[in-house]
């Protein structure tokens, strides 16, 4: 797992980075997020290496608890599956 921090404010940066900092998940200076640890993170990481400190560590990501309009976004998506298979059972 990666922990990383975002250690340089974003004004006055070029575009791709601002995207890449927004894709990592990071806001305001100071923020924190924590990644596997996976080539596609890493690569993101050194596009952006002058403005991130990065620690590795140990353990799982913690869970995200999802609030607000977001989760019942995602219950609709969990019970989507479990209506088709309901519909071919009743067919057959």
């Amino acid at each position: 797992m990666l922990k990383i921090t975002l250690t340089s404010g974003l004004v006055a940066k070029k575009d791709t980075q601002i995207k890449v900092i927004r894709a990592l998940g990071l806001g305001k200076f100071g923020s924190t997020v924590v990644h596997a640890d996976t080539p596609t993170i890493r690569g993101m990481i050194t596009k952006v290496s002058h403005l991130v400190t990065v620690e590795k560590q140990d353990g799982k990501v913690p869970a995200k608890k999802v609030t607000g309009h977001r989760a019942v976004i995602a219950a609709k998506k969990a019970e989507k599956p479990a209506a088709k298979a309901k519909t071919k059972a009743e067919s057959k």
